[in-house]
């Protein structure tokens, strides 16, 4: 299949099978190495990397002054035949190093300058700045561990794609040029040409769509889809994203988890992981208390613990705040009496930098104690809270909201340090009954916890108007060694309680209906129950292929910045272009 007229073979496939044939390859000049009059050729594709040796025995005496003259990246087209090398030239570490080619023939097709940036690299060089990496990405993108991400990611799509066909998934597109709604960021807007003053959004999820698909009886669907959000960047975060988008209709929650566990399990499988299902399953409060976070990394132990009746009775002045909600957690680190006095000052400093007065701690070794509250411990006491011989206690103090991602954060610093054997390599959980409101840190008014679509629980219904925070959500996380994978949820099909969760976020009516008039009219028209999730495609395949980035797993990723430093975006708009859209750029 990868026959042309150019080429019998791709670099990378040759084995011993192909001995004594006559094969065409074409490539870039991965290195060149000239040793004792014979000249070697690493000769590289997307497939990977072939010797290419031109000597005076078999190459004619203008291929060799050619081949003295090659840079690296150089394109060139070669003809010759695969020779088995002599036992002790074999190189295990290349998939062809059990096989050369003697190159008969060879044309430059490709002239290549001095690469800004190198494209080989011995083992242990460091790689040029991430800046320069992404300035030269057409160097970069040649890199054979580029290469295996993308071709890598290839393949979990369609795997995906087969894996939800099977299921009974149509796939079907939505809009990109659409209408801006609440989706928890910034949309991108695109100013109409035709219609002066008005602007498209580029969606950040199809949420509506894919409902209204549901309504229009299309029963399941799924998309790639590509998503936009205007918000701060991170290691796994991007302004342009995809994700593996679906919808079904007459499902619970039971049969969406099901689908999306089907399709995880595809995908890791696709990458040589074998994973059961079904998914362990924790509530959203169960993993705030143990583990401080809604994306536990359940390879680990070190849960949180509510300490506060066992220290209480030792009146320690550090906890006496323990009031009005205030509560003593910790964690008791098994081992952790490793940890250096420097290391505890650092996790002290990473819980303030989350909100917390500081971090408390008590080191056991034996019957001897030492620590900031040691002096008020017995070994009795650090018993009672599972801190054995060899331990440390590690506790802070405050309402939930702090405490939590303070010891979710010391936590993670826990296990950095220690770096403790994982009692599994792949965790997946579900976490499950998320609130359906959350408080505005400012005002205090409910905002939703995820999107304003999400249906309460049926239990919580009647609890709408008068305890809004107290009402839990038809929404589920999928969560990967401390990742989160995706969200999903079962949709509001009555209009009447869209309409109550809409007047809870502060929308009049007239702005209901200005901004969600059409998708009130098609629930009212005959609404499913329906339900869907989505998965993050990027960061699925990021953690998959092991990349320290997501933007190793995408062809012509932004920066942190939200700059795409390649092609030069964002850039300035030309006068004219501006007029044309009735904008005007005011400094």
């Amino acid at each position: 299949m990868t026959r042309t007229s150019l080429r019998t073979h791709r670099c990378g496939a040759l084995r011993n099978e192909h001995v004594g044939q006559r094969v065409r390859l074409g490539g870039w000049v991965h290195r060149r190495r000239d040793l004792g009059g014979i000249a070697f050729i690493d000769l590289r594709d997307r497939d990977g990397l072939v010797q290419v040796a031109v000597g005076p025995d078999w190459s004619p005496p203008e291929l060799i002054a050619s081949a003295q003259t090659l840079g690296p990246e150089t394109v060139v087209l070669v003809e010759g035949e695969v020779v088995a090398r002599p036992p002790a030239m074999r190189n295990a570490d290349l998939a062809t190093g059990e096989v050369e080619v003697h190159a008969t023939a060879l044309r430059v097709v490709g002239p290549a300058e001095t690469p800004a940036i190198p494209v080989a690299r011995g083992k242990g060089e460091e790689l040029p700045s991430e800046e320069l990496r992404l300035r030269y990405r057409h160097l970069d993108l040649r890199r054979p561990e580029l290469q295996a991400n993308l071709i890598l990611r290839h393949r979990l799509a369609q795997r995906a794609r087969r894996v939800l066909t099977e299921l009974g998934f149509l796939e079907l597109e939505t809009p990109i040029l659409t209408k801006p709604t609440p989706e928890g960021a910034r949309d991108y807007l695109v100013p109409s040409r035709v219609h002066p003053g008005e602007f498209y959004a580029l969606p950040q999820s199809p949420q509506i769509y894919k409902q209204l698909l549901m309504v229009a009886g299309f029963d399941r669907y799924f998309q790639l889809s590509r998503c936009f959000r205007d918000e701060d960047l991170r290691f796994d975060r991007q302004p342009e994203f995809t994700q593996i988008d679906i919808e079904a209709s007459f499902v619970t929650q039971e049969d969406v988890v099901g689908y999306v566990e089907a399709v995880l399990v595809a995908l890791w499988d696709e990458a040589g992981h074998q994973i059961e299902r079904p998914f362990k399953r924790l509530t959203w409060r169960e993993a705030m208390e143990r583990y401080g976070t809604d994306k536990p990394d359940l390879r680990f132990d070190f849960p949180i613990a509510d300490w506060t009746a066992q220290v209480q009775p030792l009146r320690v002045p550090f906890f006496q705040s323990a009031t009005n909600g205030a509560r003593v957690r910790g964690i008791a680190v098994a081992r952790g009496g490793t940890l250096s006095r420097k290391d505890v000052d650092q996790l002290a400093e990473a819980a303030k930098t989350m909100g917390a007065s500081g971090l408390a701690w008590v080191k056991r070794q034996g019957e001897q104690l030492s620590g900031s509250v040691g002096k008020h411990f017995t070994a009795e006491a650090l018993g009672h809270i599972g801190v054995g011989d060899g331990d440390v206690a590690l506790m802070t103090v405050g309402p939930d909201r702090v405490t939590s991602p303070a010891l979710d954060r010391v936590r993670r610093e826990v296990i950095r340090r220690l770096a403790p054997q994982p009692k599994l390599a792949h965790a997946f959980c579900w976490v499950v009954d998320f609130p359906l409101f959350e408080p505005d840190p400012e005002t205090g008014k409910p905002v939703f916890a995820h999107h304003p679509f999400t249906s309460p629980h049926p239990e919580d219904v009647s609890k709408l108007d008068s305890e809004p925070f107290a009402c839990r959500a038809l929404h589920y996380d999928a969560v990967y060694n401390g990742n989160e994978l995706g969200s999903g949820s079962i949709r509001i099909t009555d209009p009447e309680v869209q309409r109550t969760v809409f007047r809870h976020l502060g929308l009049s009516p007239s702005e209901i209906e200005a901004r969600f008039g059409f998708l009130l009219a098609a629930l009212a028209a005959g609404a499913p129950p329906h339900g869907g999730f989505a998965i993050g495609f990027d960061r699925t395949v990021m953690l998959i292929a092991a990349a320290n980035s997501m933007r190793d797993v995408i062809a012509f990723p932004k920066t942190t910045a939200a700059r795409a430093l390649f092609e030069g975006a964002p850039a300035p708009a030309r006068p004219e272009d501006m007029a044309a859209l009735h904008i005007k750029v005011v400094s």
